[in-house]
């Protein structure tokens, strides 16, 4: 598959760096990629200025937050216009319960990952707000058991 971006093996090693731990000083991430501070910061900046490194995060313990629930939901539209794929997407914005949403291919239109903080806060969700949407056809639902495996979301020299 060929990179997009013009990347060179300092740049790889950068971004491999910071995906791993954001919050390291620049210095500390220049001694990492083994070169000095200032190229570094021009480097990362410009990393950041061309999109390939989109922000920064605080990666929370939902758990630990009291969110105990983890699912998937699979969602089947009756219709899939463009008008009406915007329309559902744009509905996922304002439920707090879904972290993250994909429109996919095949048997269904839509994936969501869902963090709730008990099984009844999850089902009420999908109950009264999920499959009663504008044009949801059919809500298909996995809760995770256990998480196996947490890494960075993009695997850099893999």
């Amino acid at each position: 598959m060929p990179i997009k971006a013009d990347l060179d093996a300092i740049d790889w090693k950068i971004l491999k760096e910071l995906q791993d731990d954001g919050r390291m000083t620049n210095v500390e991430l220049s001694r990492r990629v083994g070169i000095s501070a200032p190229p570094c910061l021009r480097r990362v900046k410009r990393l950041e200025d061309a999109g390939i490194i989109r922000g920064y995060r605080a990666l929370l313990n939902a758990r630990e937050l009291g969110l105990d629930v983890v699912a998937f939901c699979l969602i089947g539209l009756h219709h899939q216009s463009e008008a009406e794929l915007k329309a559902f997407a744009a509905r996922t914005l304002n439920w707090p319960i879904v972290r993250r949403a994909w429109m996919v291919s095949g048997e269904s239109d839509f994936m969501l990952h869902c963090v709730a903080s008990d099984l009844t806060a999850f089902q009420t969700f999908v109950i009264e707000e999920l499959t009663s949407a504008p044009n949801v056809d059919t809500v298909r639902t996995a809760l995770t058991i256990r998480q196996v495996k947490d890494e960075g979301l993009v695997g850099i020299g893999e």
